[in-house]
């Protein structure tokens, strides 16, 4: 693998113009200060801009539902989200009521999975303990928002029984809900996010936290009733107050750009975006678990004629 990123390397560091004139955007819509995607964006952005003439790119905070429809909308060229969330997207299903033609498959890249940790001085000890809590499940477009919403139904629980019972429901960001989590605004924070993420280290610092976990026999009944949900697992100590290993969900992350990029522009950015593999896993050791051979695993939406001669060019199946 280290051989053929060095070869991508060395081919990417000699491309050619794309034909994009100097006012060409490509705009990428990642996700929220404080988690993984936004560095990740802002890295991945910085690199394609530097690497293939012609074009200009940005890179600003979004999440899994929102940044499908940004780039369906042209709103933006690129964007992070989550296999069962673009297949969503795609066809209409899910939290969206209009199918997202526009959206193409450009690569598959690691699992998430759905974090929850309620304040140690609180006493949440699981999800039915949420009837009346003050919650921050993240924004309302954002895919942990849906997952939120998807575990909750399982315990008959939504956000507006959650308001009714008197609780509160936060759709904030991650920075934002660690405030309200250390100033007893929020008794819980969730997250669909690698692990170990900063959020949750700095809340166990304070104001101290426990994570809740699901039942086997719950997880299965959630993934059966939502496709594309993988099952998911906190393992014993990847959190200092994790002390044994936790069922969670999980979920497929993938980058999609819009239909209308054209093919030999996006058969650069896929040849650039591989090539700088080891660069943007010094950013989050999370790409480390990237890997060309998955690249098209659980695509949600068709791969992109562009991305396709590229993982052509380089071994990878593309049917």
């Amino acid at each position: 693998m280290k051989k053929l990123f060095t070869m991508l390397a060395a081919s990417a560091a000699v491309l050619v113009a794309t034909g994009a004139s100097a006012d060409t955007f490509v705009r990428m819509v990642s996700g929220p200060s404080g988690g993984s995607w936004y560095p990740l964006g802002a890295k991945i952005m910085q690199v394609m801009q530097d690497e293939i003439p012609g074009i200009a790119t940005s890179n600003t905070s979004g999440g899994g539902i929102s940044n499908i429809k940004a780039v369906n909308g042209g709103d933006a060229e690129v964007g992070f989200s989550y296999g069962h969330t673009t297949a969503n997207g795609f066809n209409a299903k899910g939290k969206f009521d209009k199918p997202q033609k526009n959206v193409r498959h450009f690569a598959t890249l690691y699992p998430s999975m759905f974090q929850v940790a309620a304040r140690a001085d609180s006493g949440i000890k699981t999800f039915a303990d949420m009837k009346g809590a003050k919650i921050s499940p993240g924004k309302a477009q954002w895919t942990g928002t849906a997952f939120a919403e998807a575990i909750l139904k399982s315990y008959g629980i939504s956000f507006d029984s959650i308001k009714a019972n008197g609780g509160i429901v936060h759709h904030v960001a991650y920075t934002e809900s660690i405030a309200l989590m250390k100033d007893g605004q929020a008794d819980v924070f969730m997250a669909a996010t690698n692990m170990p993420q900063a959020s949750f280290l700095e809340l166990e610092t304070s104001p101290g936290i426990r994570f809740i976990g699901l039942s086997e026999a719950k997880m299965n009944e959630i993934i059966d009733a939502n496709p594309g949900f993988i099952p998911g697992k906190m393992p014993k100590g990847v959190y200092k107050s994790v002390t044994e290993d936790l069922n969670t969900l999980g979920i497929v992350v993938s980058m999609v750009v819009n239909a209308d990029l054209p093919d030999e522009l996006v058969y650069n950015m896929c040849k650039v975006f591989w090539a700088n593999h080891a660069t943007f896993a010094e950013v989050k050791s999370v790409w480390n678990n990237v890997k060309l051979e998955n690249a098209l695993d659980g695509m949600g939406a068709p791969l992109h004629p562009g991305a396709k001669k590229c993982y052509e060019e380089l071994g990878v199946k593309t049917s």
